[in-house]
């Protein structure tokens, strides 16, 4: 009887301890029960209006235009001329040459986006350019072709030297004249340009070549073709180096105005030599049908002078 009273006790025990710990396991996996604060939402925070003005601008880089066409320079580092001395100049010769554009080779001077004279004409308007006059006015008489940089020409003489002057109407009521205007520039009335270098020969480099002195757009004015004014070539060359050159052969190219020249990728004839009476082959021929070779045979012969002396230099 005891035992039973025993077995009964411990049995009753055992349940009570097994469901006190269940108890305590399910409360353990319940989760925690949110506060009505904690619950509830939070409120939203303002976005500035020009945030969402951005948000909603879409910036778009525009295509690149394939690789046909490089407008940009790779190296706009100019080559300069070796310095030589004058004690070390054995030999010189100065001839002036003319450029025809209507020639194809030269045609790339006067290409629509690319002109010559646009970029001589710019530069000489924002003063970074000198332009020297073709005419000498000193002595009181006019000499054409005058190329020794000696009268230098403002801004605004260049200019209305290279468009003209277009003069002013006098006033109906008043008859007062209205001032002079420049005319409209156009470009298609410069076909030519002159160029005025020396071949020399320097002993102590041991080469003989051409340096470029100066060059000048031309025009025609009453029926001849005459320069409007002169500029430097030395002080022209960092310009034109930064200047591309369209090249109808490789639109990927990067020549620059001053590749064309220094180069010499241009065609050329020349109109004159040194002589006693500094007159150039049409004057020395006196004025001759258009259709007259003798002064191509004349400028061939000159460049021929100036092949043999540079063949006679070599010994074999």
């Amino acid at each position: 009887m005891m035992k039973k009273v025993l077995y009964t006790v411990l049995f009753l025990f055992l349940c009570s301890v097994s469901v006190s710990f269940a108890q305590r396991r399910n409360q353990a996996a319940k989760p925690a029960v949110k506060t009505a604060v904690e619950t509830a939402p939070k409120e939203a925070t303002p976005v500035p209006v020009d945030t969402v003005k951005k948000a909603k601008v879409k910036i778009k880089t525009p295509p690149k235009d394939g690789f046909s066409v490089r407008m940009d320079i790779d190296s706009n580092v100019m080559v300069p001329f070796a310095d030589v001395r004058e004690e070390d100049v054995y030999y010189s010769k100065r001839v002036w040459r003319e450029l025809d554009l209507r020639d194809t080779i030269n045609s790339v001077l006067k290409a629509e986006n690319a002109k010559l004279i646009d970029v001589l004409l710019e530069a000489i308007s924002n003063e970074e350019l000198t332009a020297y006059s073709p005419k000498d006015t000193t002595a009181g008489k006019i000499l054409e072709d005058n190329d020794s940089f000696k009268i230098a020409l403002t801004a605004n003489q260049a200019l209305q030297s290279a468009r003209g002057v277009v003069e002013g109407e006098a006033d109906a009521v008043t008859g007062k004249v209205a001032a002079p205007t420049l005319r409209r520039l156009r470009s298609d009335e410069f076909l030519k340009y002159r160029i005025k270098e020396d071949w020399i020969l320097d002993v102590k480099r041991s080469i003989f070549e051409p340096r470029i002195v100066g060059i000048a757009p031309m025009k025609m004015v009453e029926g001849n073709w005459q320069p409007v004014f002169w500029i430097y070539f030395d002080d022209a060359r960092e310009l034109l180096s930064k200047q591309r050159l369209t090249n109808p052969l490789n639109d990927a190219s990067q020549l620059t105005f001053d590749d064309f020249f220094v180069r010499r990728l241009f065609s050329s004839y020349i109109v004159k030599e040194t002589n006693p009476a500094n007159k150039n082959i049409v004057d020395i021929l006196g004025q001759t049908d258009p259709k007259d070779t003798r002064k191509l045979y004349e400028s061939e012969r000159i460049k021929k002078s100036i092949s043999d002396y540079e063949q006679s230099l070599w010994e074999y």
